[in-house]
């Protein structure tokens, strides 16, 4: 046992041998004794610094440590406070400094506020409140194109809210100047079995889409087919098959020329239009496929008629999402934002729907009334819906004489009732502009896709209908929930 303290105490001793001397405390006299093995006055080079860098912070660490000798703790904790409260005291007034200068040379942070809300687009939370900001409008300045001789079916805007797109059960696609109202292109349709020989389609077009750098033009046809056109010259440039029923939805990935097609043959597919390649196809509706949308993301949403359901197909993992809301056929669908989408069916109900929830967030029933049929009483069918991208304000379309604006509000869980615009007639497709300021309503005596009834008195026509707005900037709003 005295042997081993012997031990203890010479280890004890080694280790005080080796410690590194303390420099002199502030105010002591003398001056700090050396290391051992060090000449007092020897200059360390910053060569040796470089080449030893724990020295440094050694010695740093024993100046701290000398520091605390004369400092309880609480006086260190005070002294820390005071150093940060300077700190933090001079960061603000030169961040006040850096924001009064830029305030001067920019009166608005714009490029903040866009930034801001892409983030939120690509959240799928970025809600423009813009819907308490719109005037009923004046139904004299809904002004009407003529010149299909069959229903509208569907119809598109130019990403740069300059061009009108539209086609009809007659097989024509006109291209239309938005300013003037003026015809620029018409591509008539042609007999059945003439698609190759002639430009157009032979047979009713159901659905089309617009790229969102506003180069290509996508159609869809009840033979089958899917053709692409140039939107500056209206030619041809390809066509798609491999659908074995009508194309009934059609939209381009935005930001790119993905293209992808929904048809009554129950399938889903991509395209790679750029390329005129075809990419792959995706199933899961039990009926047929009645509407389809997309956004920036890969996947798109489907509206699957009478098998009432509506479905998110993730692209790349061939996976899809199922929801279930509405009683009837569901007719039609669009995406809000990323997160969000409305849709409409023959039961007379619109549906507001987040992406992470299986069941609407919102329902109204009866969006469009009543009507008397052979003595019983049957909703109004919704055959056309319409969100302003990323804002709280929507559009409906049916066969009760108007057109609805609806306002989304408490984060999507609430529709309501905003202002009714005359329109006679099977409103098939609607549109708002890029910028919001008009809708754009493609309007036929027949429903888009079938023949159930007739309305003699209206005007086979697409109607734009200008948009007023009181004097208040829209802001941006992430929503509560979804």
């Amino acid at each position: 046992m005295a042997a081993a303290g012997g031990r203890r105490a010479k280890a004890k001793g080694v280790a005080a041998g080796r410690r590194r001397p303390r420099a002199a405390v502030p105010g002591a006299e003398g001056r700090p004794r050396a290391a051992a093995g060090r000449p007092v006055d020897e200059e360390v080079s910053s060569d040796s610094e470089t080449e030893i860098p724990s020295l440094g912070r050694r010695r740093q660490e024993a100046a701290a440590a000398e520091e605390e000798i004369d400092e309880t703790p609480q006086e260190k904790k005070l002294r820390l406070a005071k150093q940060y409260l300077e700190e933090l005291r001079q960061y603000e007034e030169e961040r006040a400094a850096e924001e009064a200068e830029e305030e001067a040379a920019y009166p608005a942070d714009l490029i903040g506020d866009r930034l801001r809300e892409d983030v939120l687009e690509q959240k799928g939370q970025l809600q423009r409140l813009v819907a308490k900001d719109v005037q009923p409008p004046d139904p004299a300045s809904i002004r009407v194109l003529r010149g299909h001789q069959l229903p509208v079916t569907c119809l598109v805007i130019s990403p740069d809210d300059r061009f009108i797109f539209s086609a009809s059960k007659d097989g024509t696609v006109i291209k239309w100047e938005v300013e003037s109202g003026k015809r620029l292109c018409v591509v008539p349709g042609g007999k059945k079995g003439t698609e190759e020989q002639n430009m157009g389609h032979a047979s009713h077009i159901l659905c089309m889409a617009i790229s969102s750098d506003g180069k290509y033009l996508a159609t869809g046809d009840r033979n089958k087919l899917i053709m692409i056109w140039d939107t500056a010259t209206c030619k041809r440039l390809h066509i798609f098959t491999g659908h074995h029923d009508a194309v009934s939805g059609l939209s381009f990935r935005k930001g790119t020329h993905q293209l992808y097609s929904a048809s009554h043959d129950r399938s889903v597919k991509v395209w790679d239009v750029a390329e005129n390649a075809y990419v792959e196809t995706l199933f899961g509706h039990q009926d047929v496929i009645t509407g389809l949308d997309s956004l920036s993301r890969e996947c798109c949403v489907t509206a699957g008629g009478r098998d009432g359901t509506v479905r998110l197909w993730k692209i790349p993992e061939e996976s899809q999402l199922v929801f279930y809301g509405h009683q009837g056929s569901i007719d039609c669908i669009q995406l809000i934002n990323e997160e969000h989408m409305v849709s409409g069916a023959d039961d007379g109900s619109v549906a507001l729907w987040g992406l992470t929830k299986k069941k609407p967030l919102a329902l109204a029933r009866q969006a469009h009334g009543m009507k008397d049929s052979q003595g019983l009483q049957e909703p109004y069918w919704i055959s056309a819906v319409a969100p302003l991208r990323n804002s709280d304000l929507l559009a409906t379309g049916s066969h009760n004489a108007s057109v609805k604006l609806w306002k989304c509000s408490e984060g999507f869980r609430k529709l309501e009732p905003l202002w009714d615009i005359p329109l006679v007639g099977f409103v098939n497709s609607l549109k708002f502009s890029s910028a919001g300021d008009f809708l754009v309503a493609g309007v036929g005596q027949e429903h888009r896709l079938g023949r159930w009834w007739r309305i003699k008195k209206a005007k086979n026509s697409v109607c734009i209908i200008p948009l007023r707005q009181r004097d208040a900037a829209p802001s941006p709003k992430a929503p509560d929930g979804s």
